[in-house]
């Protein structure tokens, strides 16, 4: 606990003096896991890479490392030449096809509808054609060397073939023209989301074959901590579990919540992956993906330990020595110098003050019930 005592002012020569108020801190013991500290890493929550899935020329390129697009964005744009000449040919095909499969089917309706029709007669103003329906086929018919309605159906059957044989060809077509569309889609690189450029492989007139990089890109504004932890931590880890963190670029502790363990650990390293959210209020513009991180992970084979904490603000440097103002019982104040353990964020512990900023554990120098004054440098 903490209070404030203020001092009332004082008249000298006619001028007001306000002498600064002085915060005191009442120092106590917490029940804490142990903890040990291990590294990680930074990474985007959403990071994808674009691959090249053709071969070809870099026609264009949106942007540099840092530059922000918003979703459904072209980024690279390879040339398409070839492919739009292939596309050329298969509508071609396509038409084709389709012209022969419009002229198999008015065949076979008009033979079914209008067998040997007069229009099929060489000439003579179809007499030939009339006398043939009228005396030679029912000639032969009667006399057995034809029939009539097996022949029909045989010519049935062969205009038949060639429709079923047109509307193969306009499929197959159909299939060529939609492929060559999926591969002009693979000559450009499209953004899945909101996010920024953070790397690139590539120049404007680079000629790239397919599985080459092209580049990287990454939603900065949801980041998260990447760490392996030994199997034998893990047992202290559950999702939506918060932690307390640090960064390199950040002067403050921060809570990283778990958001993810993998079921399966790294068979070379027997390690598991881990990943936690993090949320930074102010200087988010520092964090990126790629720096240093530390995060206090919970050991429970050494269970919980009675353990002294103190506002981070209370500590003053004497030389490389850390100390404390602490509260004697005349009322005045000594520097005592005190042995420091690792930083706590207070969000991830329900009984300590916010507002004081981050705490930190003190090893030796205090005990439980010692009054140390905060603002220390303004007495």
């Amino acid at each position: 606990m903490y209070k404030n005592i203020l001092i009332s002012g004082l008249i000298f020569i006619g001028i007001n003096i306000n002498v600064a108020a002085e915060t005191y801190y009442q120092v106590r013991a917490h029940n804490m896991t142990s903890s040990v500290t291990l590294s990680g890493t930074v990474v985007a929550k959403k990071e994808v890479t674009f691959t090249a899935q053709l071969p070809g020329r870099v026609e264009m390129l949106a942007g540099k490392e840092g530059d922000e697009f918003d979703a459904q964005t072209v980024l690279v744009i390879l040339d398409d030449t070839e492919l739009l000449a292939k596309r050329r040919a298969a509508i071609a095909a396509w038409r084709s096809a389709n012209a022969t499969l419009r002229n198999a089917g008015m065949q076979y309706s008009r033979e079914l509808l209008s067998p040997d029709s007069p229009s099929k007669a060489p000439g003579g103003m179809g007499l030939p054609n009339i006398f043939d329906q009228v005396f030679s086929k029912p000639l032969s018919s009667f006399i057995g060397q034809s029939n009539q309605g097996i022949d029909r159906q045989a010519q049935l059957n062969t205009y038949s073939v060639q429709i079923e044989q047109a509307r193969n060809t306009l499929l197959q077509a159909k299939a060529q023209i939609e492929q060559i569309d999926d591969k002009l889609q693979d000559a450009k690189s499209i953004t899945p989301f909101d996010g920024v450029i953070t790397q690139k492989w590539i120049e404007v007139g680079d000629t790239v074959q397919p599985g080459k990089p092209l580049l990287q890109f990454a939603d900065i504004s949801n980041l998260q901590i990447e760490l392996n932890i030994p199997a034998r931590l893990i047992r202290g880890l559950k999702v939506g579990q918060r932690l307390s963190a640090s960064l390199d670029v950040l002067d403050k502790r921060i809570v990283a919540t778990v958001a993810q363990i993998f079921p399966t650990a790294n068979k070379q390293r027997h390690t598991i992956k881990v990943k936690l959210d993090i949320s930074i209020d102010t200087d988010s513009q520092y964090v990126a993906p790629g720096q240093y991180a530390k995060v206090d992970i919970p050991e429970l084979s050494f269970g919980k330990q009675k353990v002294l904490l103190i506002p981070m603000k209370a500590v003053k440097k004497r030389g490389s020595l850390p100390g404390v103002c602490v509260l004697k019982r005349n009322n005045k104040s000594a520097m005592r110098l005190i042995r420091l353990g690792q930083k706590i964020n207070p969000k991830i512990i329900n009984d300590l003050d916010q507002s004081l900023g981050d705490f930190v554990t003190v090893l030796s120098g205090l005990n439980a019930g010692d009054q140390i004054i905060l603002n220390c440098g303004s007495r």
